[in-house]
């Protein structure tokens, strides 16, 4: 069986100039990424774009499934930063209002570095998908949504209703976002997303 290559760093940067460093070095990997696509990048031309050794960059990344694996990582926290920055403005009350808050920030989530995300999307077999903090961070946002408008809920599994409204919101975006809707654009969707999620979430109102 073939070994499969690490994709964790060797070792976190903790000083200043360590993590200029390791910027860096995942700036040149995203622009050579983008540049070639995954099969055709390596260790040495991300340590040409970045200006260092190729012996300065295995300090931290032993090789390119580990530089990917970080770019992810990294790119992970910044979308989750993005939907903290909306969710924490004002918004309309209610579910629909929270629910709206959280499209509106999946989106702008999604608008980040657009073009990294699709490749990075592209090798998400190879990363097994993990957000790692960052995805905890949004599950997170999702329950308390969840947790405040419990009394509109249909669900009294909470667990699985975040799991599925992070599921469905991902879905519904990345290809609002990312990929072509007839011509249309993201933001015009926008509300049919919001009444998809809150479908699933909306209790069933009462037959009288």
């Amino acid at each position: 069986m073939a070994r499969q290559p690490e994709t964790t760093p060797r070792k976190a940067p903790r000083q200043r100039r360590s993590m200029a460093m390791v910027d860096t070095i995942l700036e040149a990997s995203a622009r050579v990424l983008m540049e070639r696509g995954y099969a055709e990048m390596s260790t040495n031309a991300v340590a040409q774009q970045a200006g260092i050794s190729v012996g300065s960059l295995y300090q931290y990344f032993p090789n390119k499934a580990s530089l990917l694996t970080a770019l992810h990582q990294r790119h992970g926290i910044h979308m989750a930063e993005s939907i903290e920055k909306v969710l924490g403005e004002a918004h309309e009350e209610g579910l629909r209002g929270a629910v709206t808050s959280l499209i509106r920030a999946a989106m702008a989530a999604h608008e980040v570095e657009p073009e990294l995300h699709r490749l990075l999307e592209k090798e998400r077999p190879l990363l097994e998908a993990n957000m790692g903090a960052a995805g905890d961070r949004i599950h997170r946002h999702v329950m308390e949504l969840l947790l405040r408008h419990r009394d509109e809920l249909r669900h009294d599994d909470l667990d699985m209703a975040a799991w599925m409204t992070m599921k469905m919101t991902e879905a519904l975006v990345h290809g609002a976002v990312l990929e072509a809707v007839d011509g249309q654009n993201a933001r015009n969707v926008e509300a049919g997303i919001v009444d998809g999620i809150l479908g699933f979430l909306s209790a069933t109102p009462k037959q009288a």
